[in-house]
């Protein structure tokens, strides 16, 4: 375990207890989050270093790294997906001239895929071998390992996606660093992760799913993800909702709080939880945030 001793974003050595949440997926053991109390980035500490972070990712419920279509709350994300590709691509396809495309954290290779069969020249970065080889037996993608990031040719890609992937990465600041070297001229970073001040967060608490400790690293609100990506020459463009994930992630906060899935309340809450942000993106389940490079 290694205990940060300054906030990955501001570098302040002032943080108290937030929570003391359970990794319900793997260990079940608590981790504890902390709020920094300058910037207010909220992070997993202590947590597992970047070498030792291997097994807690090794479930079958992982679903990013397994595409299990197991149980009931994987078929509805599988269901949901499909969707949710298409829209992906809509988005990517406003943001930028077709071209280079880099996803960071490809998973199984779904999205580049869906983005390659669009006219993207895609490339893809994952940490999981068993991952990678998935998505390279199945759809024959060029994915390298993380290790491999640093070999990449600088301004070389129009657009960089990062789906639910900047959360669990251990240097924050030297990652958005690499996006800034990577991308060209005004190419785009695309980031999406969970929000921590929605209202499904607030409503489940520890139980909330999304934080997701100790592979959720980083627990963002929309000033300090802004804030962590100016500091390294980012200019913010826009954020947009992600409506379903109120609704998924509502299903396994019900199953981490009762021991049983509650599809009925989950969808309540979900509802509710879309209802409250109401036209404001930043107060959804999950945030895309777009940045440009400045």
């Amino acid at each position: 375990m290694e205990n940060l001793n300054a906030c990955p974003v501001c570098g302040s050595t002032k943080f108290e207890k937030f929570l003391d949440c359970i990794d319900y997926t793997v260990s079940k053991k608590a981790f504890s989050i902390v709020s920094c109390s300058s910037c207010n980035l909220h992070f997993t500490n202590p947590r597992p270093g970047a070498a030792e972070i291997g097994p807690y990712y090794e479930s079958k419920d992982y679903i990013s790294h397994s595409n299990s279509k197991t149980g009931l709350i994987n078929r509805v994300y599988q269901t949901v997906r499909s969707y949710s590709l298409k829209k992906k691509v809509e988005l990517i396809n406003s943001l930028a001239s077709k071209g280079a495309l880099l996803d960071i954290g490809c998973g199984t290779g779904e999205f580049l895929f869906a983005a390659k069969n669009n006219g993207w020249n895609v490339k893809g970065v994952e940490p999981s071998p068993a991952a990678r080889k998935m998505a390279i037996d199945n759809y024959k993608l060029d994915i390298v390992g993380e290790e491999s990031i640093n070999t990449l040719n600088p301004a070389s890609f129009e657009i960089i996606t990062m789906w639910h992937v900047l959360e669990h990465v251990h240097e924050l600041k030297k990652r958005i660093g690499e996006l800034h070297k990577l991308l060209k001229s005004g190419g785009v970073a695309v980031i999406a992760v969970p929000n921590m001040n929605s209202y499904d967060a607030k409503h489940y608490k520890e139980h909330w799913a999304a934080y997701d400790v100790p592979r959720h690293l980083y627990h963002f609100t929309a000033p300090v993800i802004k804030k962590a990506f100016e500091q390294e020459g980012f200019r913010f463009d826009r954020s947009l909702p992600m409506k379903f994930d109120s609704f998924y992630v509502s299903m396994l906060s019900e199953k981490y709080l009762r021991g049983k899935n509650g599809l009925l309340q989950a969808f309540l809450t979900g509802m509710k939880s879309n209802n409250a942000a109401g036209n404001n993106p930043e107060k959804y389940s999950s945030v895309i945030y777009v940045f440009k490079k400045a």
